[in-house]
Protein backbone atom coordinates (compact mmCIF):
# COMPACT_ATOMS: atom_id res chain seq x y z
CA UNK A 1 0.00 0.00 0.00
CA UNK A 2 3.15 2.33 0.20
CA UNK A 3 1.99 3.83 -3.20
CA UNK A 4 -1.45 5.09 -1.70
CA UNK A 5 0.65 7.64 0.09
CA UNK A 6 -0.42 11.67 -0.67
CA UNK A 7 1.93 12.86 -2.88
CA UNK A 8 1.15 16.67 -2.62
CA UNK A 9 -0.19 19.34 -0.56
CA UNK A 10 -2.35 22.47 -1.90
CA UNK A 11 -2.10 24.30 1.32
CA UNK A 12 -1.92 23.21 4.67
CA UNK A 13 -4.37 25.68 7.64
CA UNK A 14 -7.07 25.10 9.36
CA UNK A 15 -9.25 28.28 10.12
CA UNK A 16 -11.31 28.56 13.34
CA UNK A 17 -13.73 25.72 13.21
CA UNK A 18 -17.44 26.53 12.88
CA UNK A 19 -19.47 25.54 15.83
CA UNK A 20 -21.37 22.71 16.80
CA UNK A 21 -24.87 22.19 17.50
CA UNK A 22 -24.99 19.81 21.11
CA UNK A 23 -25.64 16.47 18.62
CA UNK A 24 -22.47 17.38 16.58
CA UNK A 25 -19.60 15.53 16.56
CA UNK A 26 -16.95 17.88 18.56
CA UNK A 27 -14.29 18.86 16.44
CA UNK A 28 -10.80 16.52 16.43
CA UNK A 29 -7.83 18.30 18.20
CA UNK A 30 -4.96 16.72 16.03
CA UNK A 31 -4.00 17.38 12.40
CA UNK A 32 -7.21 17.32 10.37
CA UNK A 33 -5.88 15.59 7.29
CA UNK A 34 -4.08 12.71 9.31
CA UNK A 35 -8.01 12.37 11.08
CA UNK A 36 -9.51 12.05 7.15
CA UNK A 37 -6.42 9.81 6.04
CA UNK A 38 -7.12 7.14 9.20
CA UNK A 39 -10.09 7.73 10.35
CA UNK A 40 -13.04 7.60 8.01
CA UNK A 41 -16.48 7.16 9.02
CA UNK A 42 -18.14 3.62 7.79
CA UNK A 43 -21.71 4.26 10.01
CA UNK A 44 -22.46 6.12 12.96
CA UNK A 45 -19.24 6.56 14.88
CA UNK A 46 -18.46 4.89 18.46
CA UNK A 47 -16.17 7.19 20.96
CA UNK A 48 -12.83 5.79 21.10
CA UNK A 49 -13.28 3.75 18.57
CA UNK A 50 -11.00 4.77 15.57
CA UNK A 51 -12.58 4.54 11.74
CA UNK A 52 -11.26 3.08 8.96
CA UNK A 53 -7.53 4.41 6.57
CA UNK A 54 -8.57 5.61 3.87
CA UNK A 55 -5.74 3.41 1.47
CA UNK A 56 -7.62 0.10 3.02
CA UNK A 57 -11.16 2.18 2.06
CA UNK A 58 -9.48 2.75 -1.38
CA UNK A 59 -8.45 -1.05 -1.88
CA UNK A 60 -11.96 -2.35 -0.59
CA UNK A 61 -13.56 -0.69 -3.35
CA UNK A 62 -11.24 -0.81 -5.51
CA UNK A 63 -10.48 2.97 -6.51
CA UNK A 64 -7.03 3.41 -8.22
CA UNK A 65 -7.33 7.17 -6.98
CA UNK A 66 -8.94 10.16 -4.50
CA UNK A 67 -7.97 13.87 -4.83
CA UNK A 68 -9.67 15.88 -2.21
CA UNK A 69 -10.04 19.36 -1.42
CA UNK A 70 -10.95 21.26 1.72
CA UNK A 71 -12.36 24.69 2.49
CA UNK A 72 -12.53 26.72 5.38
CA UNK A 73 -13.27 30.26 5.65
CA UNK A 74 -13.58 30.60 1.97
CA UNK A 75 -10.06 29.55 1.55
CA UNK A 76 -8.40 26.21 0.25
CA UNK A 77 -6.77 24.91 3.42
CA UNK A 78 -5.84 21.96 2.00
CA UNK A 79 -5.45 19.88 -1.17
CA UNK A 80 -4.11 16.69 -1.44
CA UNK A 81 -3.93 13.14 -3.85
CA UNK A 82 -3.40 9.85 -3.09
CA UNK A 83 -3.21 6.56 -5.24
CA UNK A 84 -2.14 6.18 -8.79
CA UNK A 85 -4.00 8.00 -11.78
CA UNK A 86 -2.99 5.37 -14.31
CA UNK A 87 -2.15 1.89 -12.92
CA UNK A 88 -1.05 0.70 -16.74
CA UNK A 89 1.83 3.29 -16.06
CA UNK A 90 1.80 3.79 -12.15
CA UNK A 91 1.59 7.50 -13.01
CA UNK A 92 0.72 9.04 -9.49
CA UNK A 93 -2.16 11.40 -8.98
CA UNK A 94 -1.50 14.94 -7.19
CA UNK A 95 -3.41 17.64 -7.05
CA UNK A 96 -3.01 18.65 -10.93
CA UNK A 97 -4.42 15.61 -11.82
CA UNK A 98 -7.87 16.27 -14.14
CA UNK A 99 -10.76 14.13 -13.35
CA UNK A 100 -14.05 13.97 -15.17
CA UNK A 101 -16.64 16.06 -13.07
CA UNK A 102 -19.38 14.40 -14.93
CA UNK A 103 -22.69 16.19 -13.38
CA UNK A 104 -20.94 18.94 -11.18
CA UNK A 105 -20.82 20.20 -15.09
CA UNK A 106 -24.29 21.43 -14.78
CA UNK A 107 -23.75 24.11 -12.02
CA UNK A 108 -21.15 25.40 -13.37
CA UNK A 109 -23.23 26.06 -16.57
CA UNK A 110 -25.64 27.65 -14.47
CA UNK A 111 -23.31 30.08 -13.57
CA UNK A 112 -22.91 31.12 -16.42
CA UNK A 113 -26.52 31.40 -17.73
CA UNK A 114 -26.95 33.27 -14.56
CA UNK A 115 -24.78 35.47 -15.61
CA UNK A 116 -26.46 36.40 -18.79
CA UNK A 117 -29.69 36.87 -16.55
CA UNK A 118 -27.77 39.31 -14.67
CA UNK A 119 -26.66 41.16 -17.48
CA UNK A 120 -30.22 41.30 -19.42
CA UNK A 121 -29.13 38.85 -21.86
CA UNK A 122 -31.59 36.07 -20.89
CA UNK A 123 -35.05 36.01 -19.11
CA UNK A 124 -35.23 32.76 -16.76
CA UNK A 125 -39.29 32.65 -17.27
CA UNK A 126 -39.29 33.47 -20.82
CA UNK A 127 -39.53 30.43 -23.21
CA UNK A 128 -36.49 28.84 -23.98
CA UNK A 129 -37.37 28.99 -28.23
CA UNK A 130 -37.13 32.41 -27.60
CA UNK A 131 -33.26 32.22 -27.72
CA UNK A 132 -32.92 28.77 -29.32
CA UNK A 133 -31.52 29.09 -33.14
CA UNK A 134 -30.15 26.56 -34.71
CA UNK A 135 -32.53 24.46 -32.95
CA UNK A 136 -35.65 24.26 -31.16
CA UNK A 137 -37.31 22.23 -28.86
CA UNK A 138 -40.65 20.83 -30.40
CA UNK A 139 -43.67 21.36 -29.37
CA UNK A 140 -46.10 19.24 -28.49
CA UNK A 141 -49.58 19.97 -26.28
CA UNK A 142 -47.87 19.62 -23.41
CA UNK A 143 -45.24 22.51 -24.21
CA UNK A 144 -47.50 24.47 -25.70
CA UNK A 145 -50.42 24.55 -22.40
CA UNK A 146 -46.98 25.47 -20.53
CA UNK A 147 -43.80 26.70 -22.03
CA UNK A 148 -40.33 25.08 -20.94
CA UNK A 149 -38.29 28.10 -19.41
CA UNK A 150 -34.44 28.16 -17.87
CA UNK A 151 -36.30 28.31 -14.84
CA UNK A 152 -37.39 25.17 -15.24
CA UNK A 153 -34.16 23.05 -17.18
CA UNK A 154 -32.12 24.22 -14.65
CA UNK A 155 -34.03 22.64 -11.84
CA UNK A 156 -34.96 19.37 -13.88
CA UNK A 157 -38.67 20.33 -13.80
CA UNK A 158 -39.02 20.99 -17.79
CA UNK A 159 -40.79 17.59 -18.03
CA UNK A 160 -37.57 16.97 -20.59
CA UNK A 161 -36.42 13.43 -21.47
CA UNK A 162 -32.73 11.57 -21.34
CA UNK A 163 -31.76 11.51 -17.54
CA UNK A 164 -27.46 10.62 -18.44
CA UNK A 165 -25.73 10.14 -20.65
CA UNK A 166 -23.23 6.96 -21.10
CA UNK A 167 -20.40 8.68 -23.31
CA UNK A 168 -18.68 7.07 -26.50
CA UNK A 169 -15.49 5.20 -26.62
CA UNK A 170 -12.78 7.64 -27.86
CA UNK A 171 -12.63 5.29 -31.23
CA UNK A 172 -16.72 5.65 -31.99
CA UNK A 173 -17.91 8.33 -34.19
CA UNK A 174 -19.33 10.67 -31.28
CA UNK A 175 -22.35 13.14 -32.70
CA UNK A 176 -22.95 16.56 -33.22
CA UNK A 177 -24.90 18.06 -30.07
CA UNK A 178 -28.52 18.48 -32.53
CA UNK A 179 -27.65 14.83 -33.14
CA UNK A 180 -27.86 14.19 -29.17
CA UNK A 181 -30.70 17.08 -29.03
CA UNK A 182 -32.98 14.58 -31.92
CA UNK A 183 -31.55 11.52 -30.75
CA UNK A 184 -30.12 10.70 -34.24
CA UNK A 185 -27.26 8.18 -34.96
CA UNK A 186 -24.51 8.05 -34.35
CA UNK A 187 -25.81 9.34 -30.99
CA UNK A 188 -26.35 6.44 -28.11
CA UNK A 189 -29.78 8.34 -26.02
CA UNK A 190 -32.95 9.00 -27.68
CA UNK A 191 -34.09 12.76 -28.50
CA UNK A 192 -34.74 14.98 -26.10
CA UNK A 193 -38.34 16.04 -25.94
CA UNK A 194 -40.85 16.99 -23.10
CA UNK A 195 -43.02 14.18 -22.27
CA UNK A 196 -44.52 14.97 -18.36
CA UNK A 197 -46.49 18.82 -18.03
CA UNK A 198 -43.25 21.29 -17.34
CA UNK A 199 -43.50 22.85 -14.15
CA UNK A 200 -44.97 20.14 -12.08
CA UNK A 201 -42.23 17.56 -11.10
CA UNK A 202 -38.44 17.22 -9.89
CA UNK A 203 -37.40 14.69 -12.95
CA UNK A 204 -33.48 14.18 -13.19
CA UNK A 205 -32.89 15.48 -17.15
CA UNK A 206 -29.50 15.49 -18.22
CA UNK A 207 -31.18 16.82 -21.51
CA UNK A 208 -32.78 19.89 -20.28
CA UNK A 209 -29.18 20.90 -19.43
CA UNK A 210 -28.29 19.94 -23.17
CA UNK A 211 -30.97 22.28 -24.40
CA UNK A 212 -29.00 25.34 -22.56
CA UNK A 213 -25.47 24.17 -23.91
CA UNK A 214 -27.35 24.88 -27.32
CA UNK A 215 -29.32 27.88 -26.44
CA UNK A 216 -26.29 29.23 -25.03
CA UNK A 217 -24.27 28.77 -27.59
CA UNK A 218 -26.88 30.84 -30.08
CA UNK A 219 -26.94 33.57 -27.40
CA UNK A 220 -23.14 34.01 -27.08
CA UNK A 221 -22.03 33.06 -30.65
CA UNK A 222 -18.90 31.45 -29.36
CA UNK A 223 -18.67 27.70 -29.03
CA UNK A 224 -19.05 26.19 -25.62
CA UNK A 225 -15.58 25.72 -24.02
CA UNK A 226 -14.80 28.91 -24.93
CA UNK A 227 -18.20 30.91 -23.35
CA UNK A 228 -17.23 28.94 -20.25
CA UNK A 229 -13.96 29.79 -20.02
CA UNK A 230 -14.67 33.71 -20.83
CA UNK A 231 -17.29 33.52 -18.20
CA UNK A 232 -17.18 31.07 -15.49
CA UNK A 233 -13.68 29.17 -15.68
CA UNK A 234 -11.15 32.07 -16.11
CA UNK A 235 -13.33 35.09 -13.53
CA UNK A 236 -13.72 31.85 -10.74
CA UNK A 237 -9.69 30.94 -11.24
CA UNK A 238 -10.38 27.86 -12.40
CA UNK A 239 -6.69 27.58 -13.99
CA UNK A 240 -7.02 23.52 -14.58
CA UNK A 241 -10.94 22.93 -15.94
CA UNK A 242 -12.20 23.23 -19.34
CA UNK A 243 -14.40 21.79 -21.30
CA UNK A 244 -12.87 20.11 -23.40
CA UNK A 245 -13.92 16.67 -24.61
CA UNK A 246 -11.43 14.63 -25.04
CA UNK A 247 -8.88 16.62 -23.36
CA UNK A 248 -6.23 18.37 -25.48
CA UNK A 249 -2.85 16.90 -25.87
CA UNK A 250 -1.26 19.05 -23.28
CA UNK A 251 -4.07 18.83 -20.53
CA UNK A 252 -3.93 14.77 -21.79
CA UNK A 253 -1.35 13.69 -19.81
CA UNK A 254 -2.56 15.51 -16.33
CA UNK A 255 -5.95 13.05 -16.86
CA UNK A 256 -6.84 10.18 -14.26
CA UNK A 257 -7.71 6.94 -16.71
CA UNK A 258 -10.92 5.93 -15.59
CA UNK A 259 -11.78 2.63 -14.17
CA UNK A 260 -14.92 0.61 -14.35
CA UNK A 261 -14.25 -1.60 -11.34
CA UNK A 262 -16.40 -4.82 -12.33
CA UNK A 263 -13.38 -6.60 -13.75
CA UNK A 264 -10.39 -4.70 -12.27
CA UNK A 265 -9.91 -3.14 -15.86
CA UNK A 266 -8.45 0.53 -16.55
CA UNK A 267 -10.45 1.79 -19.56
CA UNK A 268 -10.38 4.74 -21.78
CA UNK A 269 -12.02 7.81 -20.47
CA UNK A 270 -15.91 8.10 -22.64
CA UNK A 271 -15.90 11.22 -24.42
CA UNK A 272 -19.03 13.79 -23.68
CA UNK A 273 -20.12 15.93 -26.63
CA UNK A 274 -22.73 17.23 -24.25
CA UNK A 275 -20.44 19.59 -22.59
CA UNK A 276 -22.69 21.30 -20.15
CA UNK A 277 -24.64 17.94 -18.94
CA UNK A 278 -20.94 15.90 -18.42
CA UNK A 279 -18.18 17.56 -19.93
CA UNK A 280 -15.36 19.69 -17.54
CA UNK A 281 -12.04 17.85 -16.82
CA UNK A 282 -10.96 19.51 -13.66
CA UNK A 283 -9.19 19.22 -10.18
CA UNK A 284 -10.87 19.35 -6.89
CA UNK A 285 -9.03 22.36 -6.25
CA UNK A 286 -10.80 24.15 -9.00
CA UNK A 287 -14.12 23.25 -7.78
CA UNK A 288 -13.37 24.78 -4.45
CA UNK A 289 -12.77 27.92 -6.56
CA UNK A 290 -15.83 27.36 -7.84
CA UNK A 291 -17.76 26.91 -4.55
CA UNK A 292 -15.51 30.05 -2.88
CA UNK A 293 -17.14 32.46 -5.88
CA UNK A 294 -20.34 31.49 -5.08
CA UNK A 295 -19.52 32.37 -1.00
CA UNK A 296 -18.14 35.42 -2.09
CA UNK A 297 -21.05 36.23 -4.82
CA UNK A 298 -23.29 35.42 -1.42
CA UNK A 299 -21.82 38.16 0.69
CA UNK A 300 -21.40 40.53 -1.80
CA UNK A 301 -17.98 40.94 -1.91
CA UNK A 302 -16.09 43.47 -4.45
CA UNK A 303 -15.58 41.61 -7.82
CA UNK A 304 -17.23 38.74 -7.20
CA UNK A 305 -18.47 36.26 -9.93
CA UNK A 306 -22.40 37.00 -9.56
CA UNK A 307 -24.14 39.93 -7.45
CA UNK A 308 -26.13 38.87 -4.25
CA UNK A 309 -29.48 38.84 -5.79
CA UNK A 310 -28.45 36.89 -8.84
CA UNK A 311 -27.20 34.38 -6.59
CA UNK A 312 -29.80 34.66 -4.20
CA UNK A 313 -32.00 33.22 -6.99
CA UNK A 314 -29.52 30.10 -8.06
CA UNK A 315 -29.75 28.95 -4.50
CA UNK A 316 -33.48 29.22 -4.03
CA UNK A 317 -34.98 25.78 -4.33
CA UNK A 318 -38.18 25.98 -7.43
CA UNK A 319 -39.22 22.31 -5.74
CA UNK A 320 -38.29 20.12 -3.52
CA UNK A 321 -34.24 20.83 -3.18
CA UNK A 322 -33.73 21.52 -6.98
CA UNK A 323 -32.34 25.15 -7.39
CA UNK A 324 -31.02 26.55 -10.20
CA UNK A 325 -27.71 24.06 -11.31
CA UNK A 326 -27.32 23.19 -7.47
CA UNK A 327 -29.60 21.35 -4.77
CA UNK A 328 -29.74 22.13 -1.17
CA UNK A 329 -28.89 19.38 1.20
CA UNK A 330 -30.73 20.46 4.74
CA UNK A 331 -29.44 18.82 7.17
CA UNK A 332 -30.79 19.34 10.73
CA UNK A 333 -31.79 23.12 9.97
CA UNK A 334 -28.31 23.90 7.94
CA UNK A 335 -29.25 24.46 4.16
CA UNK A 336 -25.63 22.97 2.22
CA UNK A 337 -25.39 22.98 -1.43
CA UNK A 338 -23.61 20.63 -4.08
CA UNK A 339 -23.68 18.61 -6.61
CA UNK A 340 -22.36 14.86 -7.38
CA UNK A 341 -20.89 13.22 -10.81
CA UNK A 342 -21.32 10.29 -12.41
CA UNK A 343 -19.49 9.45 -15.85
CA UNK A 344 -18.02 5.95 -17.19
CA UNK A 345 -15.11 5.48 -14.12
CA UNK A 346 -15.33 8.09 -12.40
CA UNK A 347 -17.07 9.64 -9.48
CA UNK A 348 -17.30 12.85 -7.85
CA UNK A 349 -18.91 15.25 -5.12
CA UNK A 350 -19.17 18.86 -4.30
CA UNK A 351 -20.75 20.23 -1.08
CA UNK A 352 -20.02 23.46 0.22
CA UNK A 353 -22.47 25.82 2.89
CA UNK A 354 -22.92 29.37 1.23
CA UNK A 355 -23.27 31.22 3.81
CA UNK A 356 -20.27 30.12 6.63
CA UNK A 357 -17.48 29.58 3.57
CA UNK A 358 -16.71 26.13 4.17
CA UNK A 359 -16.74 22.59 1.90
CA UNK A 360 -14.75 20.17 0.13
CA UNK A 361 -14.28 18.77 -3.13
CA UNK A 362 -13.51 14.91 -3.91
CA UNK A 363 -13.00 13.56 -6.79
CA UNK A 364 -12.00 9.11 -7.82
CA UNK A 365 -11.54 7.79 -10.76
CA UNK A 366 -13.01 4.38 -9.76
CA UNK A 367 -16.65 3.22 -9.95
CA UNK A 368 -16.78 2.25 -6.44
CA UNK A 369 -15.64 6.06 -5.70
CA UNK A 370 -19.34 7.26 -4.95
CA UNK A 371 -19.59 5.41 -1.34
CA UNK A 372 -15.45 6.50 -0.53
CA UNK A 373 -16.38 10.59 -1.22
CA UNK A 374 -19.34 9.96 0.98
CA UNK A 375 -17.39 8.73 3.40
CA UNK A 376 -14.19 11.00 2.90
CA UNK A 377 -17.12 13.81 3.48
CA UNK A 378 -18.71 12.42 6.59
CA UNK A 379 -15.02 12.80 8.13
CA UNK A 380 -13.91 16.30 7.30
CA UNK A 381 -17.50 17.56 8.18
CA UNK A 382 -16.24 15.64 11.70
CA UNK A 383 -12.80 17.24 11.87
CA UNK A 384 -14.14 20.80 11.29
CA UNK A 385 -17.39 20.69 13.10
CA UNK A 386 -19.84 21.58 10.25
CA UNK A 387 -22.70 22.34 11.66
CA UNK A 388 -25.62 19.57 11.49
CA UNK A 389 -24.17 17.64 8.57
CA UNK A 390 -23.42 14.35 10.04
CA UNK A 391 -27.01 12.85 10.66
CA UNK A 392 -25.98 10.97 13.51
CA UNK A 393 -24.70 11.05 17.46
CA UNK A 394 -21.33 9.50 18.34
CA UNK A 395 -22.29 6.48 20.34
CA UNK A 396 -21.04 5.80 23.42
CA UNK A 397 -18.53 2.98 23.68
Amino acid sequence: MKRLVAVAVFAVGVGALASCGSSDPAPVASDPIEQVENGLLLGAPVAGVAGAPLEERMAALDVPAVSIAVIENSEIVWAKAYGVADRATGRMADTDTLFQAASISKPVTATAVHSLVESGALDLDAPVNTYLESWELPENELSRATPVTLRMLLSHTGGTTVSGFPGYEPTDAVPTLQQVLDGVSPANTPAIRVDIPPGETVRYSGGGTTIVQQMLIDVVGMPFPELMQEMVLGPAGMVNSAFDQPPSRGRAEHAAKAHRGSDGADVNSHVYPELAAAGLWTTPSDLARFAIAIQRSVRGDEGALLDQRTVAEMLTPVQGDAALGLFRVRRRGEAYFGHGGGNWGFRCQLMFHPEQGYGAAVMTNGSGGGELMNEVLNAIARDYGWPGYMAYEIKPV
